[in-house]
């Protein structure tokens, strides 16, 4: 008779898969970034401090409670707030993937961005992955400050880039917060491989259609 994995079962290899997937094609490195995801109990899931995406153990998870309180598994990451908040600002969501990418930690770092929306739409992959990403100031790693700072811009976004730290996603399954990362990332790959030429970005017209295309309305 075949066995049925339990929702928690089921989403700890997920989320082991997801971070070797994301370590094997150097998207994180090192013990860096983070990945959560809920249960639909409001329980969370989340990989634990100092622990590579490249060999996560899906047992030693970190475990926190609908709460926020840390119930189970080993030391959570220092970061735990930052999903913590991004729940808080999108209720709908059930990952978040927050990653210290090579490119996109890049952007972060240079001057005279639109803090309202970092990268322009340069495909259309982009727009409908990711959409806006606004840009949170700068704050020390594990300063609870950034938790508000983060929680006002994803009120409008699901994603947000970090200044100097890198960017937080989140989407309403684990696949979809991957899938709109790696968008992220490679987006701004091509932004910095396209710095210094004349870019030729959609149109907002052509951004509209794609986003009432997404919403099912007619575009404006």
């Amino acid at each position: 008779m075949t066995s049925i994995l339990s929702e928690e079962t089921r989403l700890r290899d997920e989320i082991a898969e997801v971070g070797k997937s994301l370590f094997d094609r150097c998207f994180t490195f090192g013990s860096t970034g983070n990945i959560s995801a809920r249960l639909s109990n409001g329980e969370m899931l989340m990989t634990p401090t100092n622990a590579s995406m490249g060999s996560l153990d899906p047992a030693r998870l970190s475990k926190f409670s609908a709460e926020g309180v840390h119930v189970g598994g080993d030391k959570p990451t220092k970061e735990a707030f930052l999903h913590q908040c991004m729940y808080c600002a999108r209720e709908t969501s059930g990952a978040v993937v927050h990653l210290h990418s090579t490119h996109a930690v890049a952007v972060s770092i240079l001057d005279g961005l639109d803090p309202d929306d970092v990268l322009p739409p340069l495909t259309a992959y982009y727009v409908m992955r990711v959409g806006r990403l606004p840009l949170a100031p700068y704050f020390p790693p594990g300063d609870a400050a950034l938790a508000q700072a983060v929680r006002e811009r994803a009120a409008q976004s699901h994603a947000v880039l970090l200044a100097n730290h890198g960017p937080v996603v989140a989407g309403k399954t684990l696949k979809e917060a991957q899938y709109a990362m790696e968008e992220l990332e490679e987006t701004a790959k091509l932004f910095l491989m396209l710095r210094g030429e004349r870019l030729r970005p959609l149109t907002s017209e052509q951004v509209d259609a794609l986003r009432s295309a997404q919403s099912g309305l007619p575009s404006r």
